[in-house]
């Protein structure tokens, strides 16, 4: 199974807390904690909140994604309010 290890920062924004109140939860619920290299502790997720992680950063993902193809939508919109009216010929017009 794939590990996940935050920072209390990035646990604190998983869990829409301050970095102190990530660092209690994550001692609280028993989660393993390490200190890396770099020097920051990081605690591993359970599978429930690698869920809510991973879920976390898709729905960001798409949210930023409608955000682009609605930004070109628009731009398309006033592009083409911008243009004049072509008019296709009427086919009884061809015709006769």
């Amino acid at each position: 199974m794939p590990q996940i290890w935050l920072t209390y920062d990035e646990l604190a924004a998983l869990m829409n807390c301050d970095s102190a109140g990530a660092r209690r939860a994550a001692v609280a619920i028993g989660l393993d904690r390490r200190r890396s290299r770099d020097g920051q502790t990081r605690a591993k997720l359970t599978p429930p909140l690698m869920d809510a992680f991973l879920e976390r950063i898709l729905r960001e993902h798409i949210e930023r994604d409608l955000a682009v193809c609605a930004g070109a939508l628009r731009a398309k919109h006033e592009q083409m309010a911008t243009q004049p009216a072509v008019m296709a010929p009427r086919a009884s017009a061809a015709a006769g």
